[in-house]
């Protein structure tokens, strides 16, 4: 075979099971809250990001 050639019968026969009965919960990870932040500078800003992975 060369570049880019390829085998029809793996091309024949091709079903799509759209209704598998599974379905995406697109707000699974869905996180509410605020930041507030003003003129904080970068080290004031990385001590309360870790503040919020201690939480």
């Amino acid at each position: 075979m060369g570049f880019g050639s390829y085998d029809e019968s793996e091309q024949q026969e091709q079903t799509v099971d759209e209704d598998d009965g599974e379905s995406v919960n697109v707000h699974e990870h869905d996180h509410q809250g605020s930041v507030e932040v003003e003129d904080a500078d970068s080290e004031q800003l990385l001590d309360q990001l870790q503040e919020i992975k201690e939480e």
